[in-house]
């Protein structure tokens, strides 16, 4: 295959039809309306440490490969941490960024990276990656949050490009759950007896919940999510990168794919939950609000997991981190990342690195497992 690969700073260069023709629509947050509303409703700042850099291998005029990339300055917003990586790299007086991430950013989500035609392509699009780190003297190449299925194009190098494990904590929906009662009958009497008593006190403080796709949201409904989602931010010292732009923008070319979970008291917003709806999947993303008993975990999960009965959804995957979310019915799982080092000098330790941290996490998942709320483990 005569392929030529080619990097592209703004997405919206790109023809939406055939950046979305490279995957099977499943996952929300690599469709084009997504990626390109980021760079285009400022949500991506250059001195945020976010330079959209995309990869792609074109078959004469056709795409046939192509994966979302950013130049990056640090590594915030990333969820696969590696400041131990730079400060390894400061120590011995070289520099580590700027990398190249192939990711979706704020976004700690599995889902397809590699979006390509066929394998080869795939492996067209995995050489033009490490072309370009060494092209532009970059240290390193990282892809976060890829699928399992995409393990196999790695696997053609995986002696350079290193594997990570991590943990999150996802709901996966099983036969005979037909609706939240029947979810609870699963569980044991402690934790069935605590999520009851956690919604009573929702119900009992007057609070309703109302579920509002894109295509149903007022402008009112967007501006209070954003305001929810920038007290959240504010509140933990942080700073948002999503603009009320994106949020309208998503309502407007992603109608259906946008939903959140608005908790009112006598028509008033007091707190909501924004999520993402795939083929099979929901997707939890921020929250924000009033920290009132119980509604937190009402608007990010239990509100999340009726929605996932009702429209026949078989996963939900609320956030990153959070042991909490095992009580609550969302059992480890195990995320995964690949690394290219530049570097055989750094890329030999961390290789060793790697290894550890797949065994530490192996174990931690054990201990956790052994935590499930469920009388007969999901």
């Amino acid at each position: 295959m005569a392929a030529e690969v080619r990097g592209y700073r703004r997405l919206e260069d790109l023809p939406a039809a055939a950046w979305d023709a490279l995957h099977d629509g499943r996952n929300p947050f690599v469709r084009h309306a997504f990626l390109s509303g980021l760079e285009t409703q400022g949500c991506l700042r250059p001195k945020w440490g976010w330079s959209p850099l995309h990869l792609t291998v074109w078959d004469g005029g056709e795409l046939i490969a192509a994966a979302p990339g950013y130049l990056k300055n640090n590594s915030h917003g990333e969820f696969v941490f590696d400041h131990a990586w730079a400060h390894a790299y400061a120590r011995y007086g070289q520099e580590y960024f700027p990398k190249w991430l192939g990711a979706v950013p704020y976004s700690p989500v599995t889902g397809p990276r590699l979006l390509a035609r066929d394998a080869e392509a795939a492996r067209a699009l995995l050489d033009g990656i490490v072309a370009l780190v060494e092209d532009h003297g970059l240290s390193s190449a990282h892809v976060n949050f890829h699928e399992a299925g995409e393990e196999a194009a790695f696997e053609a190098h995986a002696a350079q490009w290193l594997l990570r494990h991590d943990v999150q904590y996802h709901w996966q929906r099983q036969p005979g759950w037909h609706d939240f009662d029947a979810f609870l009958a699963a569980m044991d009497h402690k934790h069935r007896k605590n999520i009851r008593q956690e919604r009573n006190k929702v119900r009992q403080a007057g609070i309703t919940l109302r579920t509002v796709h894109g295509d149903e949201a007022t402008q009112a409904d967007l501006a209070a999510m954003h305001r929810f989602y920038l007290k959240t931010f504010h509140e933990y010292g942080n700073s948002p990168a999503l603009t009320l732009e994106f949020l309208q923008h998503l309502a407007r070319t992603m109608p259906r794919a946008l939903v959140m979970f608005l908790a009112e008291r006598d028509g008033e917003p007091l707190a909501g939950a924004l999520c993402l709806h795939g083929t099979d999947t929901l997707y939890g993303r921020y929250w924000g609000g009033e920290a009132l008993p119980g509604l937190h975990f009402e608007a990010c999960y239990y509100q999340g997991i009726e929605y996932c009965l009702r429209e026949g959804l078989a996963r939900f995957e609320p956030g990153a981190q959070g042991e909490h979310k095992i009580a609550r019915g969302f059992l480890p799982t195990q995320v995964r990342s690949r690394h290219w080092i530049a570097d055989p000098g750094f890329r030999e330790p961390l290789a060793q690195w790697c290894a550890e941290e797949r065994a530490s996490v192996a174990r931690y998942m054990q201990d956790l497992r052994a935590h499930s709320p469920f009388r007969d483990p999901a």
